[in-house]
């Protein structure tokens, strides 16, 4: 009934989507383009599809060829205008992911603006990068990325969404053939070769695109608070009493994680980027009161760790159960180094060819 009612707002939203589009492809609308790489990595979904850990995997691999800079909006910070992250940066005012990064990348320039045009701008003229990663930015055509990246979450199939609000797309599925690089994310660890050969259909590849399969690697628990953390606990079966802790987009996998390594008690869930109130933070400690007796830990995730971090409101007893599960990806078939060729040359050529224009204007 529900979907009904929101049928007839999904369709105006799509011919909003479908005008903005055309202007776009038509050159209505200017996008802008830059001499310097820019890789733009993003969704065609609301919700999370593992958008940080890409991210984060990129910034890896470059890192140690060139000058990385990343730039995002700053999902829901109270700041306006560009900010450069740094490691002590107000969580409240760059935004939980973006600190992420900086604080597990300290060397690599972190940046955030609204206006991703103005925000690339600053960075070539304070920090001169190599290469520019823009965060979800699928969407945010004014800027022409050299590659860009779409994310797919391979338990949430686009072709059989809605755009929004009945659905969950943000576009109809086809304006997938703008990415470069389609990346199916949490898949399990391996795929049957009809599964791929469903989804390589389903996806209708053009000649300029590469298709890829990442799978989810949860880490060892690190405590959120260090100074006060107790042995850390062993992810290795039902010994351990575990409540969980998120406040992300989709936490379906996260809990199948912990349920699958410890005995999952309970769970306190909120919404995605959630900033945590006074409130919350005694709905938490209510709640996990209940089993401190049971020696349990209580276990969020990266991006909840960051924001958590800020918390004068925990007592000292639950900041000392408390541990988040860092995660990575990995790319299926060993794939990876055929994805790691394709991006590390394109910001090898492309630096290369923007030194060669610099060096005709000197």
């Amino acid at each position: 009934m529900i979907k009904i009612l929101l049928y007839p707002l999904s369709l105006i939203y799509g011919l909003i989507v479908y005008i903005r589009n055309m202007l776009y492809d038509t050159k209505i609308f200017k996008s802008t383009e830059f001499e310097i790489p820019v890789i733009s990595i993003g969704n065609i979904t609301v919700g999370g599809t593992g958008k940080t850990p890409h991210t984060e995997y990129l910034v890896e691999l470059l890192k140690k060829h060139v000058k990385v800079a990343t730039l995002s909006r700053g999902y829901k910070r109270k700041s306006k205008g560009f900010v450069a992250v740094q490691e002590t940066s107000d969580v409240q005012n760059v935004g939980d992911e973006p600190l992420q990064i900086k604080r597990k990348y300290p060397e690599v320039t972190v940046a955030v603006d609204e206006n991703r045009v103005h925000g690339i701008q600053q960075l070539m003229k304070d920090e001169n990068p190599d290469v520019i990663l823009l965060d979800d930015a699928f969407q945010h055509r004014k800027v022409t990325a050299g590659i860009n990246i779409l994310l797919i979450d391979y338990n949430r199939p686009i072709e059989e969404d809605h755009l929004l609000p009945m659905g969950r797309l943000r576009e109809r599925a086809h304006h997938r053939r703008r990415a470069n690089i389609i990346i199916y994310t949490k898949c399990p660890d391996e795929i049957t070769p009809i599964t791929r050969r469903i989804i390589m259909k389903n996806v209708n590849l053009r000649p300029y695109q590469s298709l890829y399969f990442t799978t989810m690697v949860y880490g060892e628990a690190e405590p959120v608070f260090p100074e006060l953390a107790t042995e850390r606990p062993e992810m290795d079966g039902n010994q351990t009493r575990t409540v969980m802790l998120s406040g992300i987009a989709n936490p379906s996998q996260f809990r199948k994680y912990l349920a699958a390594h410890s005995n999952l008690l309970d769970e306190i869930v909120f919404s995605d980027h959630h900033n945590f109130t006074k409130r919350d933070y005694k709905q938490i400690e209510d709640i996990f009161a209940k089993y401190q007796a049971e020696n349990s830990y209580l276990l969020t995730t990266e991006k909840d760790a960051v924001r958590l971090r800020f918390s004068s409101e925990l007592s000292d007893e639950l900041k000392a159960k408390l541990f988040y599960i860092p995660v990575k990806i990995h790319f299926l078939d060993s794939e990876g180094k055929s994805f790691n060729k394709k991006i590390v040359g394109y910001v090898k050529d492309n630096r290369s060819n923007r030194r060669l224009h610099q060096q005709n204007h000197w």
